[in-house]
């Protein structure tokens, strides 16, 4: 395998493509990468990658030069005759606008997956897409992985009680279900509406949480808007213990401030994004899917099973 299999990292989070190289106990491939004077990116591949089988970890968060970035990387395999091309993408960005639901609006997640494709991926592997169909949008095969395995494991460590898995809206219902069965316990949803268009939020919980320790369950935190009003509502419904818990750490805007004056105990997130400022928001817990995405690509490399990492 070790002959055979290339992994090669961009910039957006090496610390990750390093960890997933120990498990696969492999070396990184050497990648020159840097900046023309102009601010363009310039790639050099390093070494031979004729007639390998190719792995490139790049997450395509803010800023876009990282999605150019992974572009670039596998144009240069591409054209440097790799057997197959895998973009291990541990953050799908642009993932949120995945239909057009107002007049005049791009599909951004299709655009992405077009990019991809056109610049010479064979596979893509992604973690917890935001949407389910936008594997869909790829003409070449996608291996969409879930983090309920590297959650699951922690939460049942924390040996809560009478627990309550709460989806934050309902476009996370199915999502829920399913880990709520895992840890044997309840689902409750947060309905959101608006009053106006300039008014805030009305959070009408759908389910019994009073007396209950919740795991509000979420692909994404962002600004952390939804979330801790989410937990407000399940607090003023009897809540007690309330921890959030999401794959994907993208914390924009006051996001951090938010979950910090918080009624939020503990944030669990992966590293699918670099999380570099721990002191601003102790709350915040980082989960390792190292393991989960390297043996994926070994599965992948040896043409086994990806569904038996979830059963």
């Amino acid at each position: 395998m070790k002959n055979r299999l290339k992994l090669i990292s961009g910039t957006a989070n090496p610390k990750l493509a390093r960890k997933i190289a120990k498990y696969l106990d492999i070396p990184l491939c050497k990648v020159d990468i840097s900046r023309f004077s102009d601010g363009e990116i310039s790639i050099r591949i390093a070494e031979n990658v004729r007639e390998k089988d190719v792995f490139i970890v790049q997450p395509t968060f803010s800023p876009a030069e990282n999605l150019m970035e992974l572009l670039l990387l596998i144009d240069a395999c591409s054209r440097a005759s790799a057997r197959r091309i895998t973009a291990v993408i541990p953050y799908y960005g642009y993932a949120r606008q995945d239909r057009k639901d107002r007049p005049r609006v791009p599909i951004s997640a299709k655009l992405i997956a077009n990019l991809i494709t056109v610049a010479g991926a064979s596979r893509v592997l992604a973690l917890e897409l935001h949407a389910a169909q936008i594997q869909g949008f790829f003409d070449i095969q996608v291996d969409n992985l879930f983090a309920a395995p590297v959650l699951l494991k922690y939460i049942k460590k924390r040996k809560l009680k009478n627990v309550t898995v709460v989806s934050p809206d309902v476009g996370g219902i199915k999502i829920g279900r399913a880990f709520a069965k895992r840890l044997n316990s309840n689902l409750a949803i947060v309905d959101k509406r608006r009053t106006a268009a300039d008014a805030s939020e009305v959070m009408n919980v759908i389910g019994d949480v009073k007396g209950s320790d919740i795991i509000i369950l979420d692909d994404i935190i962002s600004t952390a808007g939804t979330i801790t009003q989410a937990a407000e509502a399940l607090r003023k419904e009897g809540a007690k213990r309330i921890i959030a818990a999401a794959t994907h750490p993208v914390f924009s805007g006051n996001a951090l401030e938010r979950l910090k004056d918080s009624c939020i105990e503990e944030v669990i997130v992966t590293n699918s994004i670099p999380f570099e400022d721990p002191g601003r928001c102790k709350k915040v817990k980082v989960l390792d899917v190292s393991p989960l995405l390297g043996e994926a690509i070994r599965r992948i490399h040896t043409g086994e099973s990806i569904s038996k990492l979830f059963i």
